[in-house]
């Protein structure tokens, strides 16, 4: 049902009710009126031909009866004439006003009072004088037509300009509702134009802003869906740049370790042999061989600390665990003043290679870090495995962040590692520790691809 048709039905409805509440006080009016008439006038009559009957009843029935008719009707009275015996002599001749036509009969028994009969008694007979309100309740009738046919037209007057008034009214909500649809339909550009009325207008304008934050909204949500899409690509090239940085770096250790490593090592004993031989034959000979000797040893240590950095190869060998444990003690014995402890438990976790060595690096970068930037003392680093995730954290007490954080200049190492841990769904936080140094921590998801 249409708001237009609820309007004009409750209209409608008060207009009914309020016709019906003016017809029925005119009734009672009627009513009243009609009772005052009737009742009035049998008085009347009774009282005139009371004191009139009995000058002509002196002179006999025959004169009584020329003087009923002769006077005829009287209004809203029918008169009888009875003689001794109780039969009718006379009755009084039927109202020629509006003959022919009576009301309905409920309608005269609502309004028309009870018939009310006088007798006049005399000694030839008996004259009885009865109320008669059909006229009245004739003239009641038409006038309640009248009123009832008046009433109807008002009634079909007023909804027919309720119907157009409410119709020129509700006309803009027509408009509000397609524009609706329209951006059901996914029209996201759709606009009302200043709509009449207060209501009308302060709709069309809400539905104007609300359709402006919308489109907001959408190419903010495009803009998200481009950056996320970017970002996506941009971890899947920081993985793919990790992977061949790290086969280079696998490559160029293996090529150390196997090729140059054997040369050095050949060369080492080559001159350790050569200086041997020349012992107290060739004093000059014998220490250009030991020269030798000695920075092929120097060398092949310098290679060997090399290697670590270019990739953990014992990482690939022995796992997370041990390649942790290897590069604490190789830090401990590179700086003999200062106390690592650590702490690994990684349970029944099974790391991707990809997170193992993500986690491996950043043990590295944060003890280099500690040790380097940060003249730590005291190093502490724990390395946590549960069923979702791995954790690392590295704790110095040295001399912490600047004011100002991690420069965004600089730094080049943590910048990475940020890459290269969220390329791989993780996160790192890097803050000053209480009372005095660094705590950098790492989570990683032991699944990437679906984190």
């Amino acid at each position: 049902m249409t708001l237009r048709l609820k309007i004009n039905l409750i209209v409608g409805a008060l207009t009914l009710l309020f016709l019906a509440a003016v017809l029925g006080l005119q009734l009672r009016s009627m009513r009243d009126s009609v009772h005052e008439e009737v009742v009035a006038a049998n008085r009347v009559a009774s009282q005139l031909l009371n004191r009139t009957v009995w000058l002509y009843a002196a002179q006999g029935t025959p004169a009584m009866l020329s003087f009923l008719q002769g006077t005829g009707r009287i209004r809203s009275n029918d008169i009888t004439l009875f003689d001794k015996q109780g039969q009718a002599l006379y009755r009084s001749p039927p109202s020629t006003y509006k003959a022919g036509r009576d009301a309905p009969h409920w309608f005269a028994a609502l309004i028309a009072p009870e018939p009310t009969v006088q007798a006049i008694e005399f000694p030839d007979g008996k004259l009885e004088v009865r109320s008669n309100a059909s006229r009245a309740a004739v003239d009641a009738w038409d006038y309640a037509l009248t009123l009832v046919g008046a009433a109807l037209a008002l009634l079909v007057a007023v909804n027919l300009l309720v119907f157009w008034l409410v119709g020129r009214t509700v006309r803009p909500f027509g408009r509000i509702v397609g524009a609706l649809e329209e951006l059901q339909r996914g029209r996201f550009d759709v606009s009302l134009p200043p709509l009449p009325g207060h209501e009308a207008g302060a709709i069309g304008a809400a539905f104007n802003r609300m359709v402006g934050e919308l489109q907001r909204h959408i190419e903010t949500e495009r803009r998200a869906v481009r950056a996320e899409a970017q970002l996506s690509d941009s971890r899947e090239l920081t993985r793919w740049i990790d992977h061949h940085i790290e086969q280079e770096r696998l490559m160029i250790a293996r090529e150390l370790h196997d090729e140059l490593g054997q040369s050095v090592t050949a060369m080492r004993s080559m001159a350790t042999s050569i200086a041997q031989r020349c012992t107290g034959k060739d004093a000059q000979s014998e220490q250009a061989a030991r020269l030798i000797a000695e920075e092929s040893s120097r060398l092949y240590d310098a290679m060997h600390g090399i290697i670590p950095r270019l990739t953990p190869l014992v990482l690939d060998n022995f796992g997370l665990a041990d390649a942790i444990a290897d590069l604490v003690e190789r830090t401990r014995q590179s700086h003999a003043g200062v106390r690592i402890d650590s702490s690994v438990a990684l349970g029944e976790a099974r790391l991707p290679a990809d997170v193992a060595l993500a986690l491996y690096r950043a043990a590295q970068e944060g003890l280099t870090n500690a040790l380097r930037h940060g003249q730590a003392q005291q190093v502490s680093l724990e390395l946590h495995g549960a069923s979702a995730e791995v954790t690392l954290d590295l704790r110095d007490d040295g001399r912490g962040l600047p004011a100002g954080g991690v420069p965004r200049d600089g730094h080049y190492g943590l910048r990475w590692l940020r890459e290269r841990v969220a390329a791989l769904h993780g996160s790192v936080t890097i803050d000053n520790a209480a009372p005095r140094g660094v705590l950098l921590s790492v989570r990683l998801p032991l699944n990437p691809e679906t984190a």
